[in-house]
């Protein structure tokens, strides 16, 4: 054998410094560029809302489902007008025309129960026909109040009622 196979390469300082930094630098170089993937992903979805939209936000997501009034039981009671019943409890349905109530203000849906009468209106009104329910559903109305929304209503669609003072 010669000499030659039977020396072993030495390795400099420099090579084994080289050959660490090439190991260490593109393992270092790839966590550096995925932390500022990440970190542009989280800044991207921060939300830029004020300070004060957002305590808007969280105030309309709290706020109680029902609200307590208090009245004075001896207080007068207040009657509303026709507009005002029917704007409050009517014009859920006769506004749309849902469960085939008749539109407000539409002659031809309105004609055929001003044929049968203010007396007739009214006694349905307040009793409940068919899909509608007494009162319109607000059994709080008195019978006055029914009058007027009933004179109202059909008023606008054509008749000439007149609702109780």
């Amino acid at each position: 054998m010669s000499k030659h196979h039977e020396e072993k390469s030495k390795t400099t300082p420099m090579q084994v410094v080289l050959a660490s930094a090439g190991g260490l630098i593109p393992p270092l170089i790839t966590i550096f560029l995925v932390v500022q993937l990440v970190l542009s992903i989280q800044h991207s979805h921060v939300d830029k809302d004020t300070d004060e939209t957002l305590a808007k936000t969280v105030a309309e997501r709290i706020k109680p489902v029902g609200e307590e009034k208090v009245a004075d039981a001896n207080a007068p009671k207040v009657v509303k007008s026709g507009e005002e019943v029917f704007n409050a409890v009517c014009t859920a349905c006769h506004t749309s025309g849902a469960l085939n109530a008749p539109k407000f203000g539409n002659k031809g849906d309105w004609a055929p129960r001003i044929a049968q009468g203010y007396d007739t209106l009214v006694k349905h009104a307040i009793e409940g026909i068919r899909a509608m329910p007494a009162r319109g559903g607000a059994a709080d109305l008195s019978d006055q109040e029914m009058q007027r929304a009933v004179a109202y209503m059909a008023d606008a669609g054509g008749a000439k009622f007149t609702a109780p003072k």
